[in-house]
């Protein structure tokens, strides 16, 4: 039989057509848009981002054009844009679902900016809102959160309609073209009540607990399942919404503005590891008015380590105190936060908010070029792994059950120690109670447990391998003495670690130590200062007696009066040290490892109204008798934060040095004595010394301006700059 022409093409075509899809699937995929940034832009409109704005005013948004934001962005030379598509109140396109901003008329600001973007091979990702009131949610009640009361609470319900509805939001805006999605807002509330009783969450709860929702924290078993189920449901949320937008375009990039990290705690939903790694890449946010000075790098490694096979996007803003507040910071203060967090490992956008009719200022724009361009010229020195030798263990559990609803009972020991760490130039990473395995707390020759008082059984057991082959441990104030719902055990779960047993917990904060002997085996423990010297260590202590460990030190309590006992000396005002009471510090070797346990909290006093730098100098001095010989050393003022990543291929160690050199401010007009930072203006000028623990082949300073002598196994170096990398090979 005869096969016809067109059978023969049709059979042709198929086959041509089988070889181009295999062909296809072998050839390795595309890197996606975020694989190598570094900097990027994000630019949305200053009016509407408090919900319920007015509808009838046209001047809103008149000027936000999309082509003149996408010709700034690539003028700046930004590599990709995050342009606002979605707020509580409108779109910024054309909507068949949501109402438009008043000023836009027939205007498209997002085909605009797509139009405009595609010749510059620019990436558009879609920044949406998520949750956040205003127009959409009053025009949905059903989907809105109500307390155990019933009565609304001004949030969307994440086990509502509302997911469909916003799965409907982003197909729109998918269609497009854009390249993916930020989402902003995944939380469940900053406040109390800490819960959702709508329909929809009673049933869901009913379904997975098999008893009705808790009327609010009791802080027992049943509210422990509640945290849980909110945990789950933001999980959840964010699952499927990442889930149908990849069904929809699977190269569509999606990630979630993150809230699992302080100051934020179980209040908003998030727990940080399980809410992290549900999009493309984590991004966070960081900004001196509203995290410090000192979270802008820790913020970057906490994320990292939440989701480390991912990269991390970090949001800095171009405002000097809150992101709409239409001021523009001076250039070295933005450079000083980007090489902060570049240094760090993340990639930055930049947030810049419109006017209030849409133009961009023109002197952040020349700025934001300035610092692209330099960023551009450094990218080859960002991106290599860290050398850290510290890893500072966070615990969500005593976050939530310890901290409860003042998580600061928490986090002033997790950051307080980080501060220690950066002022005394001591590398270090953060280690994470829900990814914890052996092999991360090896990757530490110190691990420090900064008042963690909640550690599960798997936990201690991990620890405790860790230290028999060879790990070391600094554990401080009441590290493993509560249960896991945050109840004050009679027996610590550390004991047979620390090898010392709990007699009490002391009901002050205000606590002192003193050293006799100031050395420990030979190495400095207690801080410069005459022999048997008590000094303040604000914060949590416990009172414990050696079993297996070697005990240094003692601990004092503070002094006690009848103004006390009536309650009329405020808590707040240290009282003189009392009568000791137990050792300060006990030291307990395990296998190939060590245990130092400090009865005070050094980490808590350090980010304290008290830091004295005697008790910062305690915990540094702690790390550095149980690691004496480290990779690196760092000699350096406490106003340079110093970042070292290594290339072995090269075998090359970058040492980023940051001069944070703010001027004082005077009292401010209200809240005193809280004190906002002053933006910095000028360059600092600092020395450092550098030593590593082999010798240096040659050594270069990144900026022609660094003054620099080789050593035979480091480096001596005057710098006059936010930002300098000292390249040392080995």
């Amino acid at each position: 039989m005869k096969t016809s022409s067109s059978t023969r093409q049709r059979t042709v075509a198929r086959l041509l057509l089988a070889t181009l899809v295999l062909a296809q699937s072998a050839a390795p995929a595309a890197p996606a848009w975020f694989d190598h940034v570094l900097v990027g832009m994000e630019i949305g409109p200053t009016g509407a981002q408090f919900g319920n704005s007015d509808p009838k005013d046209k001047r809103y948004c008149a000027r936000f054009d999309g082509r003149e934001i996408v010709r700034h962005a690539v003028a700046a030379q930004s590599e990709y844009l995050v342009l606002w598509v979605r707020d509580g109140d409108y779109a910024y396109y054309n909507s068949k679902l949501l109402p438009k901003a008043p000023g836009l008329g027939l205007r498209d600001p997002l085909a605009e900016a797509l139009a405009e973007a595609r010749p510059h091979q620019l990436p558009i990702i879609a920044y949406c809102v998520v949750q956040q009131g205003g127009h959409f949610l009053k025009a949905h009640p059903e989907w809105e959160m109500r307390g155990a009361d019933g009565q609304p609470l001004g949030r969307f319900c994440l086990n509502s309609g509302y997911l469909e509805a916003m799965k409907q939001i982003v197909a729109e805006e998918l269609a497009y073209g854009i390249d993916g999605f930020h989402l902003d807002m995944l939380d469940q509330g900053f406040g109390p009540p800490y819960g959702c009783w709508c329909g929809a969450c009673q049933g869901q709860f009913q379904k997975e607990s098999g008893h009705p929702l808790p009327k609010g924290a009791a802080w027992d078993a049943a509210w422990d399942q509640m945290l849980e189920f909110r945990y789950r449901s933001s999980e959840r949320f964010e699952k499927a919404l990442a889930a149908h937008i990849k069904s929809l375009q699977p190269r569509a990039s999606v990630d979630f503005n993150y809230h699992g990290n302080p100051p934020f705690s179980f209040e908003v939903g998030q727990r940080p590891v399980q809410h992290a790694g549900n999009g493309d890449f984590i991004t966070g946010e960081t900004g001196v008015w509203g995290f410090s000075a000192l979270t802008v790098g820790l913020n970057a490694q906490f994320y990292r380590a939440a989701a480390p096979r991912q990269r991390v996007q970090v949001a800095m803003q171009r405002g000097v105190r809150m992101y709409h507040d239409q001021t523009t910071r001076p250039l070295n203060d933005l450079r000083w936060e980007m090489f902060t967090l570049l240094a760090h490992g993340a990639f930055v956008t930049m947030v810049d908010k419109s006017a209030f009719e849409g133009w961009l200022d023109p002197v952040a724009y020349e700025r934001f070029g300035q610092l692209f361009r330099e960023v551009q010229a450094r990218r080859a020195h960002f991106g290599q792994p860290p050398v850290q030798e510290v890893g500072i263990y966070y615990s969500s559990r005593t976050r939530d059950w310890v901290g409860r609803a003042q998580p600061s009972d928490f986090f002033m020991a997790f950051q307080g120690a980080h501060k220690a760490m950066v002022y005394e130039h001591i590398p270090w990473g953060v280690l994470h109670e829900e990814n914890l395995s052996l092999d991360g707390l090896k990757r530490f020759p110190v691990v420090l447990l900064p008042n963690v008082g909640i550690l599960s059984e798997k936990d201690v057991g991990l620890l405790r391998r860790y230290v028999e082959e060879g790990g070391q441990v600094v554990a401080t104030g009441l590290s493993g003495c509560y249960d896991r719902l945050g109840i004050l055990q009679s027996r610590t779960s550390l004991e047979a670690l620390t090898g010392a047993r709990l007699v009490r917990k002391l009901d002050s904060t205000d606590n002192w130590v003193r050293f006799p002997q100031p050395s420990i085996h030979g190495h400095l423990l207690a801080p410069a200062g005459p022999a048997n010297w008590p000094f303040l260590v604000r914060g949590p202590a416990a009172v414990l007696e050696a079993a297996t460990a070697e005990p240094f030190g003692e601990l004092l309590p503070p002094l006690r009066t009848e103004l006390h006992e009536q309650k009329r000396y405020p808590e707040d005002w240290p009282l003189s040290p009392g009568a000791p009471v137990g050792p300060a510090l006990l030291l307990n070797p395990i296998g190939k490892g060590r245990v130092l346990t400090i009865a005070a909290s050094p980490d808590w006093a350090s980010a304290s109204d008290h830091h004295l730098v005697e008790a910062r100098k305690l915990l540094a001095n702690a790390v550095r008798a149980l690691s004496p010989a480290p990779r690196i050393r760092i000699s350096a003022p406490a106003t340079v934060e110093a970042v070292v990543t290594d290339d072995p291929a090269a075998r090359l160690l970058r040492v980023h040095l940051l001069g944070y050199n703010a001027p004082p401010q005077t009292t401010p007009p209200r809240n005193r004595p809280y004190v906002l930072p002053s933006t910095i203006e000028d360059a600092p000028i600092f020395r450092v010394a550098i030593e590593l623990d082999r010798p240096v082949i040659r050594a270069e300073a990144l900026a022609k301006t660094t003054e620099f002598k080789a050593r035979a196994r480091g480096v001596e170096a005057t710098v006059n700059d936010v930002h300098e990398v000292l390249l040392l090979f080995y």
